[in-house]
């Protein structure tokens, strides 16, 4: 698809979410022998995922380590091409775009990853980690760029006077709202919050998670929000999709899938998580999955 095409996208029937994905799939091929690689077989990490997200929302993804979350974002944003479906932002099909459409497209959508210290380079000052992207796609140089950075630092509650201090100088929460402002340097439309708060102190994380949503209110964000903590995605979400295996086994409103889960391994997950009282949490009863994974 060229740059031409994303001005005139062509008419589609999900005209009523920002993303709509179909059928997306990302297989990783298993391969023997080392000079000669002969594919034997594929890990199926997403496997045919058909949901779609609203504008203005935050959808939470749920599952145990390894059952595909984020693989599922990464595939969404195209950092993996994937093995088979469609991700349809605003009627565009990211999955037929070139390299420089996707490029272009790329001002829409951002990431924020789960280590804020591994996803920042600490050779780079803070002007120059969230002042990259605006370099990148050439919307602002010099001055103009310093000044949308420190603006940038106070909305995420940093002092614009760090413009110059590296990662390391920071505590884990600072670098993460490093990672934000980042993220937010484009004005994007969409972000995948890859666990954004698994790596912070608990005392950290509310901080981090109040600060998202304020975001999310005052510039009109949608959010992916991966995470393991089921009370932090039910304080964030609207909606609640449950992976198991590459699938999503259960999609639903947030208070429907917290009081009445219907899916087993849903009614599993929830009913591992802690309940601070603890008499009730004595009482409480735990399903317990029993077997080996498929």
């Amino acid at each position: 698809m060229t740059a031409a095409q994303l001005d005139n996208p062509k008419p589609n029937p999900k005209n009523n979410s920002l993303l709509h994905i179909e059928n997306l799939q990302m297989h990783f091929p298993i391969t023997q022998g080392i000079i000669w690689q002969k594919q034997i077989g594929s890990i199926k990490a997403v496997d045919g995922l058909n949901f779609q997200i609203n504008r203005g929302e935050t959808l939470g993804l749920v599952g145990e380590s390894g059952c595909g979350k984020s693989t599922t974002g990464r595939a969404i944003l195209q950092l993996y091409r994937p093995t088979a479906g469609h991700v349809y932002f605003e009627n565009i099909d990211l999955t037929q775009l070139d390299a420089e459409s996707l490029r272009q497209m790329r001002r829409r959508m951002q990431m924020i990853f789960q280590d804020p210290y591994a996803s920042l380079n600490p050779r780079m000052t803070v002007g120059s980690i969230v002042g990259e992207p605006l370099q990148i796609h050439g919307l602002a140089t010099g001055k103009q760029k310093q000044e949308r950075v420190q603006s940038l630092l106070e909305v995420v509650g940093l002092n614009p006077q760090f413009i110059n201090r590296y990662p390391h100088e920071f505590s884990g929460g600072q670098r993460q709202r490093i990672v934000i402002a980042r993220a937010l340097a484009l004005n994007p439309d969409f972000i995948v919050c890859d666990e954004p708060i698994a790596a912070l102190d608990v005392s950290i994380q509310a901080q981090v998670v109040n600060l998202m949503q304020s975001l999310q209110a005052e510039f009109g964000l949608t959010y992916l929000f991966i995470a393991h903590d089921l009370s932090i995605v039910r304080h964030i979400s609207d909606r609640v999709a449950v992976m198991y295996l590459g699938k999503i086994v259960e999609l639903a409103d947030r208070v429907c899938l917290y009081e009445n889960p219907l899916h087993p391994y849903t009614q599993a997950l929830i009913s591992a998580v802690p309940i601070p009282d603890p008499e009730l949490e004595r009482q409480r009863e735990r399903i317990i999955l029993t077997g080996d994974v498929p």
